[in-house]
């Protein structure tokens, strides 16, 4: 794993969440403050050396983040970060 390259996607995926008018309605985040709080927990999670449960589910296709890409109009930049994840994962 690439914890760097890790650190540099959930970066990008707290700046997209964290966007004014995304809908997060069909999302199991209740908002975006809710999202944020998640990512930066991931992050100082990575940081602190470990892997936080459940990461991948949050870049599944399907899932949470990606949700919130479709509806807010980001379906393409999330599949770019998804594929930097699956690489920063697999240590590529």
């Amino acid at each position: 794993m690439s914890r760097v390259e890790l650190v540099r996607v959930l970066e990008a995926a707290r700046a997209l969440l964290a966007r004014p008018g995304n809908d997060f309605t069909w999302s199991s985040f209740v908002d975006s403050a809710a999202a944020v709080e998640e990512l930066d927990n991931a992050m100082a999670a990575v940081l602190a050396g470990g892997t936080p449960v459940g990461l991948s589910i949050l870049f599944a296709p399907t899932g949470p983040i990606q949700e919130v890409a479709i509806s807010s109009g980001w379906g393409d930049a999330f599949l770019e970060l998804a594929d930097r994840f699956d690489t920063a994962v697999a240590g590529e």
